[in-house]
């Protein structure tokens, strides 16, 4: 464990919160320029779909595969060598003038990406004690609701009045001076390399033998399928509303801004719910009310866009509060000395659901002769129906060591299943 004064760590970890930020920001911007994106390449969905999975894919790749090399480097150049890339890879996205271009470039994006994410939790489990790490998780974490309240809806106004590139133009600014933050605050973390790396010999079978687990087997079938059912619909609600109800690309900051903020007041709270009913109840209480927003949004009669303004909290809250209960749910299943590594292999899982959804979404959408877009209802319908496959499945989920997990009904958590 490394020394350091409150006052750096505190600097550090919002250091690491902002890093965080720009990488969110980077996967959550490319939904909402979607309609300026088709436009510019003149493409249909499916390939718009693609350029939103290559990120995903790669990003969930890499971050399986960082497990093999992370502890093999310094921390903090490993940290500003990549964070360097991530940037370049946006400028890459900035000046692509080709779709294959931007795919390759979103690709790059994605597996830098991938790989910053776990460094920054290993950094934040090198320098923080373990009495304090809770909070400082929950520092990182801000970075989603920063990303959905500021970054995204920035994004959106700059691929509105000039270019859809410019948000990526902004993405190289800030990384750039994030960059500069972390060469001065990012101290040298090499002490984990005073112990002999462990060969590739040990890491493989053993990462074989996490993803092998039955019980972990059925956690990731959860995360999958729950990825899966919200990425359907979600990368595909910007590109709807400008082609079939003519929202200006402009306004689509606002839905933004309204669903981030109210994120960021109900994921403590439905949190809370899920430690005083039970994980699976809550999910299951989750997952079945999303089924309204999630069929509403994809069959969105003609409404003002006020209305639009006031129903998108709903979805937003509805699909991250199905997330809620299931994280929390999900670093009960492994045994304490494998959670880091279960939890980076479902983080993984996660994003290759992620993309899947994205390109199956993709797929099952078609353009109409007008330019609307046709066949959100029906990608409305299966996202409903993973997410009740879910709410059944959910019940093959148990903590380690658990002889009194919750009932099929969830109500009340064991003390001994859900710690």
């Amino acid at each position: 464990m490394y020394t350091i004064s409150t006052t750096h760590e505190r600097r550090l970890l919002w250091l690491l919160a902002l890093t965080q930020f720009t990488i969110i920001m980077d996967f959550m911007v490319m939904m909402p320029l979607g309609p300026q994106i088709m436009h510019a390449f003149h493409i249909v969905p499916a390939a718009f779909a693609t350029a939103v999975s290559a990120y995903s894919w790669c990003s969930g790749l890499s971050g399986l595969f960082a497990a093999t090399y992370i502890d093999r480097f310094d921390r903090r150049k490993l940290l500003l060598f990549i964070y360097a890339l991530f940037a370049l890879s946006n400028l890459a996205c900035a000046l692509a003038t080709t779709f294959p271009l931007l795919l390759v470039a979103r690709a790059f994006a994605g597996i830098t990406g991938g790989v910053l994410g776990s460094v920054i939790m290993a950094i934040v489990g090198d320098v923080v004690p373990v009495a304090r790490r809770g909070a400082a998780t929950g520092t990182i974490m801000t970075a989603f609701s920063m990303a959905a309240i500021a970054g995204v809806p920035a994004g959106i106004m700059l691929g509105a009045h000039f270019t859809w590139a410019a948000p990526f133009v902004l993405l190289v600014v800030l990384s750039v001076l994030v960059w500069m933050a972390g060469f001065r605050i990012v101290p040298p973390l090499a002490q984990h390399l005073s112990r002999r790396p462990r060969p590739l010999g040990e890491i493989l079978p053993e990462l074989g033998r996490l993803l092998r687990d039955p019980r972990h087997m059925k956690a990731f079938a959860l995360t999958f399928t729950v990825m899966i059912s919200q990425m359907l619909v979600i990368p595909f609600v910007s590109p709807m509303l400008v082609a079939n109800h003519g929202v200006e690309p402009a306004r689509l900051s606002w839905l933004y801004m309204a669903g981030g903020a109210a994120t960021l007041f109900t994921s403590r709270a439905i949190g809370r719910l899920a430690d005083r009913y039970g994980k699976h109840y809550m999910f299951r209480v989750m997952a079945v009310l999303s089924a309204i927003p999630v069929l509403f949004v994809t069959h969105l009669p003609t409404i003002p866009f006020a209305a639009m303004v006031l129903f998108f909290p709903f979805f937003m809250v509805a699909m991250s509060g199905r997330m809620v209960p299931m994280q929390a749910l999900l670093t009960t299943v492994p045994e304490p000395s494998r959670r880091g590594a279960f939890l980076s292999a479902n983080s993984a899982l996660q994003a290759l659901g992620m993309g899947c959804g994205a390109w199956l979404g993709g797929l099952m959408l078609s353009n109409t002769a007008s330019g609307q877009i046709a066949g959100y209802g029906t990608v409305g319908w299966v996202s409903v129906a993973l997410a009740m496959l879910a709410v059944v499945w959910v019940s093959r989920v148990h903590a380690a060591h658990t002889p009194g997990t919750p009932d099929a009904h969830g109500v009340g958590p064991s003390p001994v299943g859900e710690a």
